[in-house]
């Protein structure tokens, strides 16, 4: 059984801070508000048994160390009830040999989704999910995603991005175009005519990761 917070359907925007909801997992009953003091990456995905959900869900099982090393959790959720994530999940290890074990949430009444404007609040089934969400310590929603039922998600693009947070949030600098962790940054510009440099690039300069 799921407990959403009633919000309006799709009025989460970054900056927001997550509401909060109980549900049944794969890895027992889970609170989002559990996961306060590290970071979460909430994503929703179309169905159990599907080609490309099953793709993205055997890469992130196989990269879940490097979210580890970044201190940061994953959480699933679909619509389907909790016994056809668990079936899934076995069969994803029988046919793939890895093993899932960050916790899927069920989400069958689509409750949680349109909370989080995962799916549309008039929508009859879940073929539009396909929804990340970062989700900082504080449980402040940071950066979303969104993809259609037919684009798969890139777990790099992830990784990067969930970097990109958190070196931003540690360090006053920026990240440029195609940044990947240990890439030089960008310095912040200055914000008064004083403190711009004769320097040509004083809008766009690139300085040394910190």
């Amino acid at each position: 059984m799921t407990d959403a917070v009633q919000i309006e359907s799709g009025s989460l925007r970054i900056g927001d801070p997550a509401p909060d909801f109980q549900a049944r997992t794969t890895q027992g009953p889970v609170k989002l508000s559990d996961y306060r003091g590290r970071w979460l990456i909430f994503f929703s995905h179309p169905a159990d048994f599907t080609p490309v959900c099953t793709t993205e869900f055997v890469a992130l099982a196989r990269q879940e160390q490097r979210f580890d090393a970044l201190d940061c959790a994953l959480l699933g959720l679909s619509v389907d009830s909790l016994y056809s994530h668990l079936a899934w999940v076995r069969a994803i290890e029988g046919r793939f040999g890895v093993k899932i074990s960050f916790p899927i949430v069920e989400d069958p009444s689509m409750a949680v989704g349109r909370a989080f404007g995962m799916i549309d609040e008039h929508a009859a089934d879940s073929a539009a999910m396909r929804t990340s969400y970062f989700i900082d310590p504080e449980g402040v929603i940071r950066a979303t995603t969104c993809y259609p039922h037919n684009v798969g998600r890139s777990v790099e693009e992830m990784i990067r991005m969930l970097a990109a947070l958190q070196l931003t949030d540690q360090h006053d600098v920026l990240t440029p175009e195609g940044w990947q962790p240990g890439d030089d940054v960008l310095a912040i510009p200055p914000e008064s005519a004083v403190d711009i440099s004769d320097d040509g690039d004083w809008f766009c300069q690139m300085v040394k990761n910190p």
